[in-house]
């Protein structure tokens, strides 16, 4: 890593001003984990105990690859494949493996895009399209699969994926998602037609927009009922999780795809970046994307309080229904079976008379069940949520607030993505110049997604490109510069660009801590999803 550049290198584009370039990594890191990946991993882990491991495996794990792949790429101003080029020739195979998971992770990751649009499109009826059953072909009733589930499943599920029952049956193309997906593509294709200098101007909305959503959502969710039962329910912290290896690992986890590194995406944004202090950028991108997380939680839990307590009240109304049918049917006097003793009479009729007992179609409601269930990924997003979006007042607000807020995180992801295969391919001029870059950008639609089986697809992109082949990359980076290029020659570069060199809890993280983990978490085993998309087959 010489001083001098060539004349090409010194002619690279570059960001208008520092703000431009930490929303651009801010956007880039902030995604839609934060808001569906990290409330699930608090509720299931503990509460507030998690925050402890997550706030070490920030320190120790996230922070430092960060500050390395920005100081990296901020040294050599070029992008992956270049930058592990000029360490070793024999490294090159790392910046191409950062450049192909960047390819299809931003295949697949522009899939959810196009479900956040059709919900978008779909949030301005009144009501919302998945508040009751359609009804059936003959118009006598209500759609049989849709009462046997819930307006919401059926819209998901039927309405939006018109999914088949396993990957093997692809099903047809559902031309409404090819619509939603080729306008996701539009949206990236005008971000990006002047490269990094129309993508600058727009991640002033799509990295800050969100933020200004969750603001609106936390206000108006800390006073819906039962707020504080979600907030209680999140943050009392069970201590004795703690002692669990997994809640460890999944914390480990969560931070490194939550920063989004290896994908070649910090890399490239930090070579279109002046020397500067990369140091206070890591610090200041890992600490904001954190807090973002916490953040979201807030509101989202709030608002799952509110349909908890909107499900005791409808739990009621099924369980007053249940004794209604048990004293006719027994022929009891109206006061003996009561909401307070409802379990305890179920139970011993079940027991006694249990033929009789079936024959009555109870309705059973469990709100342990449902706090369990209040689950990650889409089963938040375009389940969960939706469902109590729709107790709300002003539903239709609501929705469309909720859905601009995740196409602005997940535009800003998308953003990283493009841009970690489009500047490697720009550097080493594997397109001819007379090609507009963003038609390489417009290469990247795939089709397979608006399949029938295309939510499988998803979960199989979803569960094995983005998660043990960036720790692999990691690895590789970590030795790369640490032991290849070498330590010393590093913390000279450092010093170049930033008037001091690394500290020794730098120096230690490289060397020694983040190897460590990164061999840990390949060893965990195959449950290295970014996501929790959760797949069902009604």
């Amino acid at each position: 890593m010489g001083e001098t550049q060539p004349s090409e290198v010194e002619e690279r584009p570059k960001w208008d001003n520092k703000v431009q370039y930490l929303l651009t990594c801010i956007g880039f890191a902030v995604g839609l984990g934060n808001v569906w990946r990290f409330p699930y991993l608090c509720q299931i882990y503990g509460g507030g105990a998690f925050l402890i491991p997550y706030l070490i495996a920030l320190v120790f794990e996230g922070l430092p690859l960060l500050y390395l792949e920005l100081a990296i790429g901020q040294r050599l101003r070029m992008g992956s494949i270049g930058v592990w080029n000029s360490i070793s020739p024999l490294l090159g195979g790392v910046g191409i493996a950062s450049m192909i998971v960047s390819f299809l992770v931003g295949i697949f990751y522009n899939t959810i895009l196009a479900w956040v649009l059709w919900y978008f499109f779909h949030s301005f009826q009144d009501p919302l399209p998945w508040t009751y059953c359609p009804l059936n072909d003959n118009r006598t009733g209500y759609d049989d699969e849709c009462e046997k589930s819930t307006p919401v499943n059926y819209f998901w599920y039927r309405e939006t994926l018109n999914i088949t029952p396993d990957i093997e049956t692809s099903g047809s193309l559902q031309w409404w998602m090819v619509v939603c997906l080729a306008s996701a593509w539009c949206v990236v294709y005008i971000c990006f037609i002047r490269g990094i200098e129309s993508m600058g101007k727009a991640v002033y909305v799509t990295a800050t927009f969100p933020y200004l959503v969750l603001t609106i959502f936390l206000v108006r969710a800390l006073t819906l009922p039962g707020a504080t039962d979600g907030l209680e329910y999140l943050f009392s912290p069970d201590w004795e999780t703690l002692k669990n290896p997994q809640v460890w690992l999944d914390a480990a986890t969560q931070i490194f795809f939550s920063l989004s590194v290896a994908f070649g995406g910090l890399i490239a944004f930090s070579s279109y970046n002046p020397e500067n202090n990369c140091e206070r950028d890591a610090v200041l991108v890992g600490v904001i994307n954190s807090a973002t997380s916490l953040y979201a939680s807030i509101p989202i839990f709030s608002i799952l309080g509110f349909k908890y307590v909107c499900t005791l009240i409808l739990c009621k109304f099924k369980v007053s229904l249940n004794i209604l049918a048990l004293t006719n049917h027994f022929e009891m006097s109206d006061q003996n079976i009561t909401l307070e003793n409802y379990d305890h009479w179920f139970q011993y009729l079940n027991q006694t008379h249990y033929d009789e007992v079936t024959s009555l179609q109870l309705r059973h409601c469990d709100l342990k069940t449902f706090l369990d269930q209040s689950a990650s990924g889409t089963g938040l997003a375009f389940i969960v949520f939706t469902e109590a979006v729709k107790e709300m007042p002003g539903s239709q607000v609501w929705a469309i607030l909720f859905f601009i807020m995740l196409f602005s995180l997940g535009l800003s992801s998308m953003f990283g993505n493009i841009e970690g295969v489009l500047t490697p391919i720009n550097d080493l001029k594997l397109v001819p110049k007379w090609i507009p870059s963003e038609l390489v950008t417009a290469f990247l639609t795939a089709l397979i997604f608006t399949l029938g089986s295309g939510n499988y697809w998803v979960e199989v992109f979803n569960g094995y490109v983005g998660s043990v082949p960036l720790l692999i990359i990691a690895f590789f980076e970590i030795t790369a510069v640490i032991y290849i290029h070498g330590m010393n020659n590093f913390s000279e570069d450092l010093y170049f660009m930033t008037g001091r060199r690394p500290n020794i809890f730098w120096k230690a993280c490289w060397m020694v801590i983040n190897l460590s983990v990164y061999i840990l978490l390949r060893v965990s085993g195959p449950e290295l999803a970014t996501d929790d998309l959760h797949l069902f087959t009604k």
